[in-house]
């Protein structure tokens, strides 16, 4: 039986400066505690001033020794696949092999135009995206690729991930479609933060069938999702803390989610959490919703004393 698992996310949003001695603090306290890994999202274009998450993880990546260097999800379909790949190889080398990468299509939703991607094949120019990594990654220095969006003949990529054939690659989304596509080509799949309990406990179930399905060993291919968390004695003041930090992150995209934060007492928080991990998940992505990264430091630490015991 496949053990649980629990990383925290980094502080990612900027109010003023960028507090680097309470983030290095905050991840440091992350190893000490024994959480697994700390991870990142991406929010390139929204309402959230957020730092881009593989220049923070390579930021991370100098403050740790051991954690799991995680992003879940880059919407990759809005990035060129050579200048992610490289990238993430660049992380992967920071730290030693410990990044995790997230990717995703990101859905129909998204402005393509900004990104000078068409709308009408940007699934199939993401799956071609993420063929393209894996040949930039690969053994041979020089990659030759030829597709339908892309044609690469004989460049050379000498630098490659520590992690070999590459880093995990961990898939988002919530239709059929992308589920079997995350078993087809991936390692892993986070929910997200924005699904609820029971949009996730669907998800993988279906992750499941798909492993079945596909043949894949399910023993190699690791469930998670991101909980928005918010602890504190009095539930009525952790919901307010979770609505105003969902706020933080999604502004009116919000109401669209339901209720998808747990909070409460340490109690209710365990038992929401109890909840996630009987739906499927073996990794679970804490995520503070704290207004800066002292509040957020503080709610790791309730997770570690109060809520995480419960658990075991």
């Amino acid at each position: 039986m496949t053990s649980t698992s629990y990383a925290v996310s980094i502080p990612q949003i900027l109010d003023g400066d960028f507090d680097a001695a309470g983030v290095r603090d905050y991840l440091v306290r992350a190893e000490e505690l024994g959480f697994e890994g700390a991870w990142t999202s991406e929010q390139t274009v929204g309402g959230a001033a957020m730092l881009a998450p593989l220049e923070l993880l390579s930021w991370a990546a100098a403050c740790t020794g051991r954690l799991r260097l995680g992003v879940a999800v880059i919407v990759s379909s809005l990035h060129d696949p050579l200048h992610l790949a490289a990238a993430a190889t660049s992380v992967d080398r920071l730290s030693h092999g410990r990044l995790d990468l997230g990717v995703g299509s990101g859905g129909d939703f998204r402005p393509f135009a900004a990104f000078g991607v068409a709308r009408e094949t940007f699934i199939a120019s993401y799956t071609e995206g993420i063929d393209l990594m894996k040949a930039a990654w690969a053994d041979d220095p020089t990659v030759t690729f030829h597709g339908r969006f892309r044609e690469v003949e004989g460049v050379s990529i000498p630098l490659k991930p520590v992690q070999r054939p590459h880093p995990p690659l961990w898939f988002g989304g919530g239709a059929p479609k992308a589920l079997a596509r995350a078993v087809r080509l991936g390692d892993g799949f986070m929910g997200a933060g924005s699904s609820t309990t029971a949009h996730f406990r669907g998800a993988a179930a279906t992750i499941r069938d798909e492993l079945a399905r596909q043949g894949r060993d399910a023993a190699g291919f690791r469930i998670g999702k991101r909980v928005y968390v918010a602890v504190d004695d009095d539930p009525a003041r952790a919901r307010r803390r979770a609505d105003e930090g969902l706020d933080r992150i999604y502004g009116a995209l919000t109401a669209r989610f339901g209720d998808v934060a747990v909070t409460g007492t340490p109690e209710q928080v365990a038992d929401g959490i109890a909840e996630v991990v009987a739906a499927g998940a073996q990794t679970v992505l804490l995520n503070p919703l704290g207004h800066d990264v002292a509040a957020d430091r503080e709610q790791v630490e309730r997770l570690h004393a109060d809520v995480l015991p419960r658990l075991r």
